[in-house]
């Protein structure tokens, strides 16, 4: 049947964004616990965001995965769109950052391994994400990463675009120099993000966007200040041709997740098999 905000028990607001805010919610007749995410439409009409919008709506639907974050359903009235997410309790990888600084290697391994096997199949689904950073992973009740804002993700059966988006210290050179690009753009912000987790900011901050931008493109050294830090300049490199797969070994970092990860789910094949 048709949904209506009048079907929800709303409690706390669980974060505010620019288009409405995220609550915390409870289905009346079943008692499930959600998100609901309400957004204005005369906010997204504004921006001349309803196709951005619906193509989110449309993607994170068809996906099921362990890692990333459900979209039961969805419904609007005159006014706001209603998103019903999966809850994700322990809020977001970023406050996490934020509190610990840094992560240890043993954490850091875990998320990546989940988020390389969430992205793997995005990827088999023809999704690119191109979004990938602290502030868009939700953390479940465990501790499992969930990849949670589609926004910017984008359905192609040819994996190949040439749209700039995304946040710009993640951006991968080819989406910087107005490239056509693919998936690979996700490789790189696994990469940039493992070494944002492990040393507590990203790799090519700088306090201009110029200076950002000059770094992302110069890249081809290992990033410094960390160990073991050649095995990720195989995921953050400037050609998106010679970045090392998700499923392809990266030296020395390749045993990071087979010795540290403690990942409570299995991964999606095993799921499925």
């Amino acid at each position: 049947r048709h949904l209506t905000v009048d079907d929800f028990e709303i409690g706390r607001p669980l974060g505010k964004g620019k288009f409405g805010n995220v609550y915390l919610a409870r289905l009346k007749e079943s008692h499930f616990i959600v998100a609901l995410k309400v957004l204005f439409k005369s906010q997204i009409e504004k921006e001349g965001l309803e196709h951005q919008l619906r193509r989110e709506i449309e993607i994170q639907a068809h996906l099921q995965h362990p890692n990333i974050l459900r979209l039961y359903n969805y419904f609007h009235d005159a006014r706001r769109v209603y998103l019903i997410l999966e809850y994700a309790p322990r809020g977001e990888l970023y406050k996490e950052l934020q509190k610990s600084e840094k992560l240890d290697e043993q954490r850091t391994a875990t998320i990546i391994e989940e988020l390389a096997d969430a992205l793997t199949y995005c990827h088999e689904k023809k999704v690119i994400h191109r979004d990938i950073k602290p502030e868009n992973l939700l953390l479940g009740l465990r501790g499992e990463v969930k990849i949670a804002d589609f926004g910017w993700s984008v359905h192609t059966p040819s994996l190949r675009r040439k749209t700039m988006c995304g946040t710009l210290d993640y951006l991968p050179p080819e989406m910087i120099e107005g490239r056509t690009y693919d998936e690979k753009v996700d490789l790189w912000c696994i990469g940039v993000l493992c070494y944002e987790l492990l040393v507590g900011y990203p790799p090519f901050e700088s306090a201009s966007h110029s200076e950002t931008y000059r770094r992302i493109l110069k890249v081809g050294q290992s990033p410094l200040g960390i160990h073991g830090g050649a095995g990720l300049s195989a995921v953050v490199q400037n050609s998106a041709l010679t970045r090392f797969p998700l499923s392809m070994p990266l030296g020395p970092w390749e045993r990071l997740p087979l010795a540290h990860s403690r990942r409570v789910l299995p991964p999606c094949a095993q799921v499925a098999s």
